[in-house]
């Protein structure tokens, strides 16, 4: 078991340390040490502890571990931020509110939560509703596969679960946009179900409490620390220790500067004791940012415009957006040199996960219907009138640009 051989690393830490020259280890490294090294280890073991002493603290690692969780629960009673879906075990809420905060601090995702469960009451308001009416309600927040497989899984829980939702780990996992983590918080908070829940703000506590240099981003890392947070769990009382573990790592062993004076477990946190905070967990995967230069051409004829729905399998798939020249300078090239430009925005940074976008928007007022009518049918556009832009579902860097310099 992870969590005791953990334990069995306090026990021969100072000795394995010493034996191997190590200035400082982790208890990871002192294992995987221990477990090629028999001979050696026995040898350690003879000449710094009694055996008694080291059979008798199978007994204490148990201690440990309900001392752990039972430190943390305290904390969490004590601390924890009041918000909507905590007050509700139903399972539709507790999904809503994951696949919101995934990739999003509570403050931004909080709004988004609440005008949805206003807006879609139940998965069935949810499955009957229009995709771009979801996506016009998600707007702003990114990461718009999400809610996609949002209103695909509230249809497949109406097809195929009869419009209940399901709450059983097993089950969960089955439903499209529904991960590991996500398949544990529902089921954990809507049952009690006694499954750890695994995301960052856990790794984090995890690896700096018990020194785990595994890079995260691995398949051994995760068989460990999924081992590790189940062997953890409390009996009869998973559901508030996985809420107690995610919000300690909000709250207070937050990523950069972590509340290590006031902390619970600074006494036997790893990282405290050996100043490894900032380098805990270890994610050594980098994705390479890709950088795109975007022309946005805005195509006017008197109170109507050009736009288009993305349909390729690009950011923003579903969503409206205006002409675009990708990576060419649209003054550049011939048609550009012959248009009469209304107005050309400064250059809009927007930051993506893995993409950097440098966007220029250029307005063309077109004073012809039949030349505007032979733009919108060769590129495929779509004709809107001023006021019917607002509804249409839109990359916050549309909308923010229509806000601030169109209307």
């Amino acid at each position: 078991m992870a969590i005791l051989k953990l334990n069995w690393y306090l026990v021969v830490k100072r000795s394995s340390c010493s034996f191997l020259g190590e200035q400082e280890c982790s208890p990871y490294k002192s294992i995987r040490w221990l477990s090629i090294s028999p001979s050696y280890s026995r040898l350690i073991f003879t000449n710094f502890f009694s055996i008694t002493l080291l059979f008798c603290s199978f007994e204490q690692n148990l201690l440990n571990m309900s001392i752990f969780a039972d430190k943390l629960i305290l904390w969490y009673r004590a601390n924890q931020r009041t918000l909507p879906w905590r007050d509700n075990p139903n399972p539709y809420f507790i999904w809503l509110s994951e696949i919101i905060l995934q990739q999003t601090r509570v403050v931004q995702g909080l709004p988004y939560y609440l005008r949805f469960v206003e807006q879609f009451p139940t998965v069935q308001d949810l499955a009957k509703a229009e995709e771009s009416e979801v996506l016009r309600l998600w707007q702003g927040l990114g990461y718009y596969s999400r809610a996609r497989n949002l209103h695909t899984t509230a249809k497949m829980v109406c097809e195929k679960h009869k419009g209940i939702f399901p709450t059983q780990y097993s089950e969960l996992l089955k439903l499209k946009g529904i991960g590991t983590y996500t398949a544990a918080a529902i089921a954990s908070f809507s049952t009690g179900e006694r499954v750890a829940v695994l995301d960052g703000n856990v790794f984090r506590v995890l690896a700096r409490n018990f020194g785990i240099f595994e890079d995260i981003g691995s398949g051994k890392a995760k068989k460990i620390f999924t081992q590790t947070a189940q062997e953890l769990l409390p009996e009869g009382n998973s559901a508030e220790y996985n809420q107690a573990v995610m919000e300690f790592g909000a709250l207070h062993c937050k990523p950069v500067n972590p509340d290590c004076p006031n902390c619970i477990f600074q006494v036997s946190c790893y990282a405290f004791a050996h100043k490894k905070q900032q380098e805990l967990p270890v994610k050594i995967k980098k994705t390479k940012i890709r950088i795109r230069q975007f022309d946005y051409l805005v195509w006017e004829h008197e109170d109507k415009v050009l736009m288009k729905i993305r349909k390729e399998k690009d950011i923003w798939q579903g969503l409206y957006d205006f002409d675009l020249v990708e990576n060419m300078d649209f003054f550049e090239t011939d048609f550009g040199k012959k248009m009469e430009i209304k107005s050309v925005s400064p250059i809009f940074a927007h930051i993506l996960t893995h993409q950097k976008l440098n966007v220029r928007f250029v307005r063309l007022e077109i004073k012809e219907k039949a030349v505007f009518e032979q733009i919108k049918a060769e590129k495929g556009l779509q004709v809107f009138q001023r006021t019917e832009i607002e509804a249409l579902p839109k990359p916050i860097l549309i909308a923010n640009y229509l806000a601030n310099h169109f209307f």
